[in-house]
């Protein structure tokens, strides 16, 4: 069990009634492998892929597909998000990728000549590339955050907005080594010089609590590979209810009000269905795809991310410790994420270390110069063992 773990290691920062027990049985996850690489992809829960399989086997009898069954699940997926975002519902999109919820962003933000947008040094290029391309065709500017030695992206940020900046693109924590960004604080500046916020939760939502009625982004978006324990080519994007009559980027079907009534389709409507629903991608009704998001939703709904976060800062803790007595940098509370590790070599990264911990069945990830270790709820006491006894090995 995981708290029996942190409780070994003398960690009184941890309530361990809190904890939850380890989960490695729901998943697919074979004796001896250890995966600390959840920032990269999240293994599908066993339930999930069940789920995805009878829903996929739907379309070899499409006469059983009755018109509802296009809206329903995407429905109850929305219902079940809404509670990770402390949302409501309608605020909701689904959408097939992060990208594709950050265009949708861009689409309907505007920015005056001369002003800004800021992002951080080594953001993710999902939520680069489209501010860039905005800041060319709005003759705008891209201001780029530098790296804060101490790990603190907030106090860096606020020195960075001005009146002259018009978007802040962020995301909760740096994917290349989990540093937390203080996203309430962002926007209590934003709103000082009328600037919009754009979050990228997928490094965090599922993980890390997160609450719309504090941070008030125009904007969040998530891929579901990840921390949602989602599939592949599904997300969820946020709207805030001033930008929900905005323009989509493109015009399904399915979006239009009354869509669900096949007969009359050609019957073509100017309105949008409720809310945020006019930017959800086309064909949501994903029949292989959307059940598997949304057992999974359902799985974190019954851990209640309130006790994932600290069962896996639990861990962390650990890794951090065993790091630093190793001589590894790692950044450190409270400018970290509780699920994610981020170990720096001061001497620089040793050669081919991702392919030498592969060689003994630990995956992680490197990016930048960074090692990203990032466990969750499968994750056991002896996996973090297996990895330092080989990270040991490689250095």
């Amino acid at each position: 069990r995981v708290c029996a773990s942190a409780e070994a290691q003398g960690n009184d920062r941890v309530d361990t009634h809190a904890l939850l027990p380890n989960q490695r049985a729901l998943f697919d996850i074979p004796e001896g492998i250890s995966y600390l690489n959840c920032a990269y992809m999240s293994p599908l829960p066993r339930s999930s892929l069940t789920a995805g399989a009878a829903g996929l086997a739907s379309k070899a009898q499409p006469w059983t597909i009755s018109p509802p069954q296009f809206f329903e699940t995407a429905e109850d997926i929305r219902v079940l998000a809404a509670l990770l975002f402390n949302a409501d519902s309608d605020d909701l999109a689904i959408v097939p990728s992060a990208s594709y919820g950050l265009a949708v962003a861009a689409k309907n933000l505007k920015v005056q000549a001369g002003q800004n947008i800021i992002v951080l040094a080594d953001q993710f290029p999902s939520n680069f590339y489209v501010w860039k391309d905005l800041a060319r065709q709005q003759d705008g500017r891209l201001v780029t955050v530098p790296r804060p030695a101490d790990g603190d992206w907030t106090r860096v940020l606020l020195e960075s907005i001005d009146d002259q900046t018009a978007i802040a693109a962020l995301p909760h924590c740096h994917w290349t080594d989990g540093t937390l960004v203080d996203l309430a604080a962002i926007r209590e500046a934003l709103d000082r010089v009328g600037a919009a916020l754009v979050v990228d939760l997928t490094q965090s939502l599922g993980a890390m609590e997160f609450d719309t009625a504090l941070v008030r982004p125009d904007f969040a978006v998530a891929a579901a590979y990840k921390w949602l324990l989602g599939p592949y080519s599904i997300g969820l994007l946020y709207v805030s209810p001033q930008y929900q009559q905005g323009t989509p980027i493109e015009h399904s079907w399915t979006s239009r009000i009354d869509a669900v009534h096949f007969s009359e389709l050609t019957r073509y409507r100017a309105d949008f269905a409720e809310g945020a629903r006019r930017f959800d991608v086309g064909e949501k009704a994903n029949f292989g795809l959307l059940p598997v998001l949304l057992n999974s939703l359902k799985l974190i709904k019954n851990w209640r991310v309130e006790r994932i976060q600290p069962t896996l800062g639990a861990m962390t803790n650990i890794i951090t410790e065993r790091a630093a007595n190793l001589g590894l940098d790692v950044v450190s509370a409270p400018y970290r994420a509780d699920h994610f590790v981020g170990l720096r070599f001061p001497q620089g990264l040793p050669k081919d270390l991702a392919d030498c911990l592969a060689r003994n069945k630990v995956y992680v990830s490197i990016r930048g110069d960074s090692v990203r270790v990032t466990p969750h709820l499968y994750t056991t006491a002896a996996d973090i063992e297996q990895f330092f006894s080989a990270l040991k090995k490689s250095i």
